[in-house]
């Protein structure tokens, strides 16, 4: 069955995931409950299905070759798995976050370079889903669901990544047009991207505060002067499509600005409150095959006339990469009921998403280490896992950028409880 299919039997109605609580801050009735529904379990063994049969067998070729996976992404496609996310009154499943994160986990498991070529269309839409109009929204998400297309979020910069105020692309307006110049660097998806979410400055006061200075646009990739970079060759994940981009005197029509002007710093960070929750489950895909592959190689292995299971060094290892596992689970678990609910959720994604970088790198460092010199190579899967690691603790917010955010969040709910 589709996955379309199952959404018009029930699958927008899955859990809380599906519609907000009536309001903020009201308690379920039913306290805590970490029982999938029937829908949502049938959901999860559809991407665990696709992720095993149709990812996982070629994902160390794409890896190789640093191929675009576009069979796949077809496929995908013609399932429902990609832009789930889409309101239904645009013709989209209108899933919530918890069950984009069940999603992304399933994909991520088997092989997260084509997880993040997936999941990139969920960060590159979400400031339309966010702030569009009725007729962005009807042009630039419903074009997604007609045929196979893939978008990008353009807000790093060669010069900017975390310092997201030190963005040097600037629209100068024109009478009903922008004008774009500057450069966007590690764009996901940019080679293939249908359209592009743009961040540029639009206020020239270097003391205008990041609040106000920026606009959000959206552009469309085929328009004159728009230059797509080289694909850059990675550590890993090398089967998503990583470019620079380049816009020279870029004409943007007016009507392509999101919300209006000053407000797309706002509209760029609120989107990575929806998207980084399945960043950390993307993280939990990958730390979960790590322990499995390591668990599988561990019951196999013998050393000392023993499996190496049973030697207490390596069944710890095993143990706290799965304490990691759990934990992170839960808390990105959190962060997306959080957002479900209509609540702000940035304490949750922030907690989440660092938490999930730090755990996918120690058990795919664990599970390299596990599997000893053979982990060192690449005819076994863990060399891959660690390469494709490391970028958790990078993009969509460094580590650190997320410990920033954790402890701003702490001392805001202590002056206020404090009374200052």
């Amino acid at each position: 069955m589709k996955l379309s299919q199952i959404a018009r039997v029930g699958l927008r109605a899955m859990s809380t995931s599906a519609k907000p609580a009536p309001s903020a801050g009201v308690a379920s009735t039913q306290g805590y409950n970490f029982t999938l529904t029937e829908e949502q379990k049938e959901f999860q063994q559809m991407a665990r299905k696709f992720a095993r049969e149709e990812i996982l067998p070629k994902a160390a070729y794409h890896d190789k070759t640093g191929e675009y996976p576009a069979e796949i992404l077809d496929k995908a496609w013609n399932l429902g798995l990609l832009n789930t996310h889409i309101p239904a009154e645009y013709g989209g499943l209108g899933l919530g976050t918890f069950d984009g994160c069940m999603l992304a986990e399933e994909l991520a498991y088997a092989c997260t370079g084509i997880a993040t070529a997936i999941e990139a269309n969920t960060l590159g839409e979400m400031p339309v889903i966010l702030a569009g109009t009725d007729a962005q929204k009807k042009k630039y998400l419903g074009r997604m669901l007609e045929e196979r297309l893939m978008c990008a979020y353009g807000v790093t910069e060669p010069g900017a990544g975390s310092d997201v105020a030190g963005i040097k692309t600037r629209a100068v307006k024109k009478g009903d047009e922008y004008i774009l110049n500057g450069q966007k660097m590690w764009i996901t998806n940019g080679g293939v991207a249908n359209w592009y979410f743009v961040l540029a400055r639009t206020d020239n006061d270097p003391k205008c505060p990041a609040g106000k200075a920026f606009t959000g646009f959206i552009v469309d990739a085929d328009s004159p002067g728009v230059t797509k970079g080289r694909k850059e060759i990675n550590m890993g994940q090398r089967a998503s499509d990583t470019r620079g981009i380049t816009f020279e005197d870029v004409v943007v029509p007016a009507e392509n600005v999101l919300g209006q002007e000053g407000m797309g710093f706002k509209i760029a960070m609120g989107a990575f409150d929806k998207t980084r929750p399945p960043v950390a489950a993307g993280a939990v895909g990958l730390a979960q095959r790590c322990l499995d592959e390591a668990t599988k190689y561990s019951m196999e292995r013998k050393t000392m006339g023993k499996y190496i299971c049973e030697h207490q060094a390596v069944a710890f290892m095993l143990a706290d990469m799965a304490i990691g596992i759990e934990s992170t689970r839960l808390v990105m678990q959190r962060s997306a009921w959080e957002v479900d609910q209509g609540r702000r959720n940035t304490y949750y994604a922030s907690i989440g998403k660092c938490l999930g970088g730090d755990v996918a790198n120690k058990c795919a460092t664990d599970a390299v280490q596990i599997f000893g010199g053979n982990g060192f190579n690449t005819e076994y899967p863990v060399e891959k896992l660690m390469r494709d690691a490391k970028i958790y603790q990078i993009y969509e917010g460094t580590a650190q950028i997320q410990r920033m955010i954790v402890s701003r969040e702490i001392l805001a709910t202590a002056k206020q409880m404090a009374g200052y």
